[in-house]
């Protein structure tokens, strides 16, 4: 057994020195811990991490030094290596392999000062870009990794050359954590800002598929629709959880060990194609309906980038699905006329009987410390205005 220690630490030199001893033998980091986490934990694990829960099913994942390396290590002969901005939690695994990347490549990661901005972002970007004192005057490889609701609120503000320029400056801008609405893309693309689209989850090390391409030790499959992921990237499991862990990771009849993703999607030609998750489905009026699959179409339309879709109770069809928006994105057109044009749009792509039901508009989404939208809380909040 390995000692266990839970730390809410932020700076960047102090978790690099922790992490570093984490993967050398302990003790290990618990991320997210509440007051009830074990003092100790199997031998091997280097890392455990809180699952944020935006199901509403927190779960502590544990992860081996070997896995966490291997993740790293896969990523780095995909994109290369150099210097990496922190701008996610550490405690959210995004951020955490900044900081294990950074330490693969002999490199210090920078965090942003203070709370994540456009500004933070590109002041933050310019010091990086600055030779250190004593040190080769070229200038070195940027990365980074944001969710998208990072990104959008960077793209607004790219019309402030500072900002424009630092997120060009990125060799690559990992983006991941949930789906990559197409618009987004599109304004990244225009601007000349090398996204990478990363699917992955915590119990894979972070991202292990990079735009549809899975990193080259990882293998990915599907059985009855799921997706499933192999690879030396997985964890262990979860922490005295051994039904969780033995029914969410098998091995199959050549002793491969696999992670069942809980999502939904396909393998065409070597590419990866998620459809939304298995569980986020909703059966109205008899029909089975993909809530990620109609939010995924609702983001295409304008205003609606950065909406939610959730489900709530409904007399008639038994369960039905609301469109939730913040007010800060700019509607050219009244609440109505959006709503009208995203069910007219859902019942194109998916059928009639997927279309929304409502819109609501709110001040803001409220949102994970990971960045994610938190579609338990979205989905009480709107049940409680019915």
């Amino acid at each position: 057994m390995v000692a266990l220690r839970s730390t809410d630490a932020e700076d960047p030199v102090e978790l690099r020195q922790a992490l570093a001893r984490a993967l050398d033998g302990g003790p290990a980091l618990g991320f997210g811990m509440l007051g009830d986490a074990p003092s100790h934990v199997p031998d091997g694990t280097a890392v455990v991490i809180a699952t944020s829960g935006s199901s509403g099913i927190p779960k502590r994942v544990a992860l081996s030094g070997e896995a966490l390396r291997a993740s790293a290590d896969a990523t780095a002969a995909r994109i290369g290596s150099g210097r990496w901005l922190l701008a996610l939690p550490a405690g959210y695994v995004a951020g955490l392999q900044v900081i294990v990347r950074s330490l693969l490549a002999g490199t210090h990661p920078v965090a942003l000062d203070g709370r994540f901005s456009p500004r933070s972002f590109a002041d933050s970007t310019l010091s990086m870009l600055r030779p250190a004192p004593g040190a080769s005057a070229s200038i070195p490889e940027l990365y980074t990794s944001l969710v998208p609701a990072q990104l959008s609120t960077l793209l607004d503000a790219a019309g402030d050359p500072p900002i424009r320029a630092a997120l060009q400056s990125y060799r690559a801008v990992l983006v991941g954590g949930q789906a990559l609405p197409q618009p987004l893309r599109d304004r990244a693309d225009d601007l000349g800002v090398r996204l990478v689209r990363t699917y992955g989850s915590t119990e894979t090390s972070g991202g292990c598929v990079y735009d549809g391409v899975p990193l080259d030790t990882v293998a990915v499959r599907t059985v009855e629709g799921e997706l499933r992921i192999a690879g030396p990237m997985l964890a262990d499991g979860y922490l005295a959880d051994g039904e969780l862990t033995a029914k969410t990771f098998t091995r199959d009849e050549h002793g491969m060990r696999w992670y069942h993703t809980g999502d939904l999607g396909l393998v065409e030609d070597g590419v990866v194609r998620v459809h939304g998750r298995a569980d986020n489905v909703i059966v109205s009026g008899g029909l089975n309906i993909s809530l990620d699959r109609v939010e995924s179409v609702v983001r295409r339309v304008p205003g609606l980038s950065g909406a939610v879709v959730v489900a709530v109770p409904d007399e008639r069809w038994g369960e039905a699905s609301v469109i939730v928006a913040a007010r800060g994105e700019a509607l050219r057109r009244s609440e109505a006329e959006q709503l009208a044009h995203a069910r007219d749009l859902v019942a194109d792509e998916l059928g009639r009987h997927a279309r929304p039901a409502r819109l609501v508009l709110v001040d803001a989404l409220d949102v994970l410390a990971s960045g994610k939208p938190d579609r338990e809380a979205i989905r009480r909040a709107v049940a409680e205005l019915r």
